[in-house]
């Protein structure tokens, strides 16, 4: 009875056991059948692409034709005719200082002119040298006539018709003659000569006097004092009554002009080479800048390079480039800061992948290409120079290569993946190399 139950007891058992392991067999051959599932991901198929390679740098902007304003005469201020931080333009007038004072100077100005005038007039009639040439025409008369009676008295002495003494007397007046017209000529002479300068000292007295007449005007002129150039005006440091000097070493104001603004940046020695050894240097192209401001968003006019300095700086080992950009509108000031984007090169026949593709850990890149066996393998890679939202792959990747740029962290290298073409963040279209 003992041994019929146990047998009983042990065929149920081994019934039972036997269940167990067939039910486990049957799971493990379901886990191994459910095991790698091939995994979703998307990917891109490489092709070699020409893509221009930007430059971004930090810098600021600055007023480079910034002008003082300064008094060019000295007085008191009678107007000011604009408000701080409005834009003028060249030629407004800004100041009037008191003119009165001014206006007497070019009054008395324009009456020595006029005096000086006169007197050049009169030094041109000669009136004295005329009187000296008419008093010498007299003494010529006077000595011919003497000279008239000697040879009359002469003949008339010798027939005794006439005495010794009136013929003595007829030759001291002849004498007396010769004497007055040699000294009649001298003074012509002279008087001619001090006319000619007189005539040159009224000549040289109208001219000051009409240098002088023009500096007044010029001065009174300065009186009203307009912007030498179109910008955004300042404070207006001196007020109405005060006294403005020509000395003064605080001007006026400042104008900064801001159309076009400039904008000025660093760049490495190496960077500078570059650029001068770049094809678009070669091409002598004028290379666009692009300016992204402070708060990021993008300046909506284009740029361009205008120059760069000629020595390196030897503390920082690099150069300063100035640039300018339209501004219309006024929305850039002088001291803004900001991030240009600048064209270095046009990169041939290269291999640009989606930065989100790249894994990286431990300072080294990679990427999950897919393998002809469909499965995903691990590839070391080296980038370049960053294009937007990509890299440029310098080593590690061909031609031909199939990237996998989403769901690469749900991958291990050998598992099975089912791929799809990557379709770029706002681009319905699939991206194909």
């Amino acid at each position: 009875m003992i041994i019929t139950r146990l047998v009983q007891f042990t065929g149920v058992a081994a019934v039972a056991f036997a269940t167990v392991i067939t039910e486990s067999c049957q799971s493990g051959s379901q886990a191994q059948g459910m095991a790698m599932p091939p995994v979703p991901v998307s990917v891109v198929e490489l092709q070699p692409h020409d893509v221009p390679i930007y430059g971004e740098y930090a810098g600021q902007t600055f007023g480079r034709d910034t002008v003082e304003v300064r008094a060019r005469v000295d007085g008191y201020l009678e107007k000011r005719m604009f408000g701080a931080g409005t834009d003028i333009r060249a030629g407004q007038v800004l100041y009037v200082l008191d003119q009165r004072p001014f206006i007497a100077q070019v009054e008395k100005a324009k009456a020595e002119l006029a005096q000086s005038i006169a007197n050049l007039e009169f030094a041109k009639n000669q009136v004295a040298l005329v009187q000296t040439q008419a008093n010498l025409a007299q003494a010529k008369a006077n000595l011919d006539k003497a000279q008239h009676d000697v040879d009359r008295l002469k003949p008339l002495v010798s027939q005794d018709a006439a005495s010794q003494q009136d013929l003595d007397n007829a030759l001291a007046a002849l004498e007396s003659n010769k004497a007055n017209v040699a000294a009649l000529t001298a003074n012509v002479d002279q008087t001619r000569l001090r006319a000619k300068t007189d005539i040159e000292f009224a000549k040289a007295q109208v001219d000051a006097n009409k240098a002088v007449l023009k500096t007044a005007e010029l001065d009174l002129g300065y009186t009203t004092i307009a912007s030498p150039v179109s910008g955004r005006i300042g404070e207006s440091l001196v007020q109405v009554g005060g006294l403005v000097s020509r000395s003064s070493p605080t001007p006026l104001t400042t104008v900064a002009p801001l159309d076009p603004i400039w904008f000025r940046f660093k760049i490495s020695d190496t960077e500078y080479l570059n650029y001068m050894h770049s094809q678009e240097r070669q091409k002598n192209t004028v290379v666009p800048v692009t300016l992204k401001l402070a708060d990021g968003t993008d300046f909506p006019h284009t740029g361009q390079i205008r120059n760069n300095v000629n020595q390196l700086d030897l503390k920082t080992g690099s150069l300063e480039i100035d640039c300018t950009f339209p501004n219309p509108e006024r929305v850039l000031l002088p001291g803004q800061f900001g991030v240009v984007r600048v064209l270095k090169q046009h990169a041939r026949s290269v291999i640009v992948i989606p930065q989100r593709a790249v894994v990286e850990t431990q300072n080294m890149q990679s990427v999950f290409t897919v393998g002809a066996d469909k499965k995903a393998q691990i590839r070391n890679i080296t980038t370049g120079d960053r294009i937007g939202d990509s890299w440029i792959v310098t080593e590690g990747l061909k031609p031909g290569d199939v990237v996998i740029v989403e769901g690469v962290q749900k991958l291990r290298p050998g598992a099975p993946v089912q791929t799809s073409p990557y379709k770029a963040p706002g681009n319905t279209a699939s991206q194909n190399g």
